[in-house]
């Protein structure tokens, strides 16, 4: 599955365009996650148990959009987004979107 961010994927002709396609996934903290965040907090530095919990999102909610793509016969994404809202103390969701295509 090809995907970009732009308008269109570079060397190839949008033939045939299907629509919105999303996918999305809700993560909560984790308390081990937590404790070594609030440590990290008093020296500074990277929150490496949360940068890994936000990878793990974005690339679920990817594989998600993907597999809508696949199931309406594109075989690419184009515009693809990603957006975050907050959906209960201590839970988030990742929002992936972009417009299914098919490309020559």
């Amino acid at each position: 599955m090809l995907m970009t961010n732009t308008d269109t994927v570079p060397g190839h002709t949008i033939v045939t365009v299907y629509g919105v396609v999303s996918g999305s996934t809700v993560r909560a903290k984790h308390i081990g996650r937590d404790i070594a965040a609030g440590l990290k907090n008093l020296v500074g530095g990277e929150l490496k148990g949360y940068t890994e919990l936000l990878q793990e999102a974005r690339q679920e909610a990817t594989d998600r959009m993907v597999q809508q793509a696949q199931s309406v016969g594109a075989n690419a994404v184009v515009n693809v987004r990603f957006a975050t809202s907050s959906v209960a103390q201590g839970a988030a969701e990742l929002f992936a979107y972009g417009t299914a295509v098919q490309v020559e």
